[in-house]
């Protein structure tokens, strides 16, 4: 694992036509490659943007399978381009119950092309006037940390953001970086509390986090990169495109022997109260 290696933050106003977003990562990746990025993270509904508006059933003719041609075709960018992937897409689901909803999910694709980890998002976002459960199934499984050439990433993705239980198991399980691949719609104060979850987490686990986010139609933009004391290392405003950022891993290690926040929880304590945590409130 290198301690030291650069990412490419893609910030990105996906159309409704799949192709022209599958062509338009590609020449993402392959600029990423020049600049000697080792890694490439992709925003949340990176395969197409799909209006409120619109009904499922368009959504799934969307859709593909895990190992269909979008993912085939990043894989086989990745290994040419060697470098690390992450990505993002509508997988439809193995079964004809679920009234042609899908899966909102997300891949790493190491920098041999190898799919490495599937993530299915599993807060979905029913809130604010927005009902993604009309369109999308949640997942179950909060996916364990894949090891890479970067070091181990954990995923997790847009809305799950607000959920600090799944960024602190993904971090006590061995997660380095953690990346958040968005689509944070704008509002009032939207922006705002976008800004502070992405540093909220990255404090309180000692991590680095890196938040793709979508731009334009309905989104706020402002893909981020923030190191583990908080310090914000990228911030992308309204531009689309991509930014390269230098990451230092040892910098996670001298963070949190200065402030041990792992090393002081009282799991101890926590464990008399875990039933409160299935409670509906």
């Amino acid at each position: 694992m290198k301690k030291k290696f650069r990412t490419a933050l893609v910030q990105m106003k996906s159309s409704v036509n799949k192709e022209q977003n599958l062509a338009y990562s590609l020449e993402l990746i392959n600029e990423a490659a020049k600049d000697k990025a080792r890694l490439i993270c992709f925003p949340e509904f990176q395969m197409a943007y799909s209006p409120p508006e619109q009904k499922p059933e368009a959504l799934h003719k969307i859709a593909e399978k895990i190992k269909g041609n979008f993912v085939s075709t990043l894989s086989y960018s990745a290994k040419q381009n060697k470098i690390n992937v992450i990505a993002t897409i509508y997988e439809i689901i193995n079964t004809n119950k679920q009234n042609h909803k899908v899966f909102d999910t997300a891949i790493i694709i190491n920098d041999l092309g190898k799919l490495k980890s599937v993530y299915r998002k599993i807060h979905l976002y029913d809130a604010l006037g927005f009902k993604e459960s009309k369109k999308l199934v949640a997942g179950s499984i909060i996916e364990r940390p894949t090891r890479t050439s970067v070091g181990n990433l954990g995923l997790l993705i847009c809305y799950d953001m607000r959920f600090p239980e799944i960024s602190r198991i993904l971090t006590v399980n061995g997660a380095s970086i953690l990346a958040s691949p968005s689509a944070w719609v704008a509002g009032f104060m939207k922006q705002e509390h976008w800004e502070i979850m992405v540093k909220a987490r990255a404090i309180e686990n000692g991590v680095y986090i890196i938040a793709p986010n979508q731009v334009g139609n309905i989104y706020c933009g402002h893909s981020m990169v923030i190191d583990p004391f908080g310090s914000t290392l990228a911030d992308m405003g309204n531009r689309e495109g991509i930014e390269i950022i230098d990451i230092d891993s040892s910098r996670i290690d001298t963070i949190r022997r200065t402030l041990p926040l792992l090393m002081n929880r009282r799991t101890d304590v926590y464990k008399n109260y875990i039933d409160v945590f299935e409670s509906d409130l």
